[in-house]
């Protein structure tokens, strides 16, 4: 199964990637889109400028699953409502990250919802540095791969 990751630069899709890896979470921008595994990490400059999209779009037709991401200590939204539905009908899911350092739960439910109204079936909270629901995530996404036969 091939999981996409996509979300804004400083997101922690990378440290994402790198925990469901059981790697050493250690800080790299990503520049390129980048194969590993099964996992393809974008560049976060992909979600900010939307003459990118196309590329999402293709490079999604080689996933079995979409992940967005949203930290909420950025309190700019950047998915549009229904951002997923640009990937037809793989499973798109949403990880808010940064848990650990929200100011407020008010921003993490913030994040929460934007990722439900970008279309994501479902939202993990997640803390890369302390691997809070990492678990839960991997899990889940492994679970996705049982139950549609992906």
């Amino acid at each position: 199964m091939k999981i996409m990751l996509i979300g804004r630069t400083g997101t922690g899709k990378t440290s994402f990637k790198q925990a469901m890896q059981n790697e050493p979470l250690s800080y790299k921008k990503t520049q390129a889109i980048e194969f590993s595994d099964n996992i393809i990490d974008t560049p976060g400059e992909y979600v900010d400028n939307r003459s990118f999209y196309r590329a999402l779009i293709v490079t999604s037709v080689e996933t079995d699953v979409v992940i967005l991401f949203q930290d909420c200590i950025d309190k700019t939204l950047w998915f549009a409502p229904d951002f997923s539905s640009m990937f037809g009908s793989k499973p798109v899911i949403g990880i808010v990250t940064k848990i650990d350092i929200a100011e407020a739960k008010e921003n993490i439910d913030c994040a929460y919802d934007s990722l439900l109204q970008a279309g994501c079936s479902t939202v993990f909270m997640v803390s890369n540095t302390e691997g809070t629901g990492i678990e839960q995530a991997k899990k889940y996404i492994l679970s996705l791969d049982s139950h549609k036969g992906i």
